[in-house]
């Protein structure tokens, strides 16, 4: 093991030193490169529109046991499906087949799917313009078409 440089001229030999591992972390060189732009649906937009095509159960990863409600939408910017999860208990009553709903990126620094939901990346935020949050909470109503 090499012991690192301290003092008050060791920035140079740091940075050299730091630039040898620049690519030893999963999915760093990815991440640099730009590919990550191959598989992301959202363009790199935080946050895309789209509509619901279907309602779908996912089942859960091991060791839990579950059914997770998902919603199949495609995008209105490039016309891409994915699979989105609806948070919240009583979130699928909310949301129907061809509403209009705003998505997001489930989370995490990878950009692969969270929790013990496999596949599932993106997350239902809005339906028809109105928070799916404050909906299951009964603050506000969905409005009718």
């Amino acid at each position: 093991m090499v012991k690192k440089s301290n003092g008050l001229m060791a920035g140079k030999k740091l940075l050299k030193r730091r630039k040898q591992f620049k690519f030893k972390r999963k999915g760093s060189k990815l991440k640099s490169s730009g590919g990550w732009r191959k598989y992301d649906a959202l363009e790199g937009a935080p946050m895309a529109s789209g509509i619901v095509l279907k309602k779908k159960n996912v089942e859960c990863k091991q060791p839990h046991s579950g059914l997770r409600k998902c919603a199949v939408v495609q995008l209105i910017k490039n016309g891409k499906t994915v699979t989105a999860f609806m948070p919240g208990e009583g979130a699928l009553k909310y949301v129907d087949e061809h509403d209009n709903v705003m998505i997001q990126k489930i989370g995490g620094p990878m950009g692969k799917s969270a929790g013990d939901i496999p596949g599932v990346k993106y997350k239902v935020v809005k339906v028809q313009g109105i928070s799916l949050d404050q909906l299951v909470k009964g603050k506000k109503e969905k409005p009718n078409k």
